[in-house]
């Protein structure tokens, strides 16, 4: 599914701690690495005022923003947030670069946003941090190791972990129609790329993720990406098919009350995601969504389904105006979703829209 090799594959219970397990052994590596530097010159060059130095961006997954922003508090990592673009909604190659320091360890960014869809430009960062681990490499300057969060990309286009060109890759199994379970692809598992187990106890998985593995899971998990190898072209067509044909029908139905917050000029996006306001005072998303007889949805991703009426900080870092973005609504479209059920939504939310209206 990812064109890796068997041995570079971990499985972990999901996401989560896929992507903890990345930032935890980094961390390892990077003073395991300074410790062991015998020359006493080369030493104080290297480790001269050089916390460790992990680069991101504004709009990553909880699992990989709160991490870091733990190691900034305990004051044992330092941590850029790259803003992504107001144009396209992408992390710029060009500003991930400019963020590197001779202490940075880490460059982590998401393959695909949960929420706007977009797709990060990670083969052309892949290429970049290559070129420039070499130059690094010359310098007497460690390597800069590349991770990236493929858990919304995996199951709706197709992903190869050579043209993307990282160290790790994150692997969600819900995500595409797998059992609730992780794995994290590591190249050159315990050779070329360091990997540090965060529990200890039995063997499993070599040692890296100790812990009875959970058979039916990963079997579920293996199907799944049998499945997702086979007939992905013709998933990812039927769901930008079905995505375009709402997007058409809710522009059609709100006209200028529709916004449609995923949508950035010559960025392309995940086929199945559908990110939307309709303007009015009103109309936030989840008094629409509250208002909803057949709809079931989100108003942005389930890890930030705590924050009220508050905003999406992704749409906000996106440069969707605050009162846009307070509306939003996000529909994903499967495999199996059908015209007719985009019509039904759309009227679903016809109807919410006006009681709404009605009430004002």
């Amino acid at each position: 599914m990812i064109g890796g090799k068997p041995q570079d594959i971990i499985f972990t219970s999901g996401g989560t701690e896929s992507n903890n397990l990345v930032i935890h052994s980094v961390l390892r590596h990077f003073h395991k690495a300074h410790a062991s530097v015998g020359d006493a010159a080369e030493r104080h060059r290297l480790v001269e005022g050089a916390t460790p130095h992990f680069v991101t961006c504004t709009v990553e997954h909880d699992s990989i923003r709160l991490p870091l922003e733990h190691l900034v508090e305990e004051q044992v990592a330092a941590v850029t947030f790259v803003p992504v673009s107001k144009v396209n909604g992408q992390a710029e190659v060009d500003d991930i670069l400019a963020a590197v320091r001779p202490a940075t360890c880490l460059v982590t960014v998401m393959l695909a946003n949960n929420e706007t869809g977009v797709i990060m430009p990670i083969p052309e960062l892949g290429r970049r941090v290559a070129a420039l681990n070499q130059q690094r490499a010359a310098s007497g300057l460690p390597r800069v190791l590349l991770h990236t969060d493929a858990a919304q990309a995996l199951g709706k286009r197709r992903v190869d972990v050579k043209d993307l060109g990282v160290d790790f890759l994150t692997i969600v199994g819900h995500k595409l129609y797998g059992p609730r379970i992780g794995a994290l692809y590591v190249r050159g598992l315990g050779e070329r790329t360091p990997l540090y187990p965060m529990l200890f106890g039995g063997g499993q998985e070599r040692g890296f993720r100790p812990g009875t593995e959970n058979t039916p899971m990963i079997a579920g998990l293996g199907k799944a990406a049998e499945l997702v190898t086979e007939n992905c072209e013709a998933y990812e067509a039927h769901m930008r098919a079905v995505r375009d044909y709402l997007e058409t029908r809710l522009v059609a139905e709100f006209d200028q009350k529709i916004h449609l917050n995923s949508q950035f000029p010559g960025t392309e996006r995940l086929p199945n995601t559908c990110n939307f306001s309709i303007r009015g005072p009103q109309l936030q998303g989840r008094l629409v969504l509250a208002q909803c007889r057949t709809l079931l949805a989100s108003v942005g991703a389930a890890c930030h389904s705590d924050q009220g009426d508050r905003p999406s900080p992704v749409l906000l870092s996106c440069g969707i105006p605050a009162e846009v973005a307070r509306n939003a609504l996000r529909l994903s479209v499967g495999r199996s979703t059908t015209l007719a059920e985009v019509d039904l939504v759309v009227q679903d939310l016809k109807q919410a829209v006006a009681r709404l209206e009605g009430q004002a």
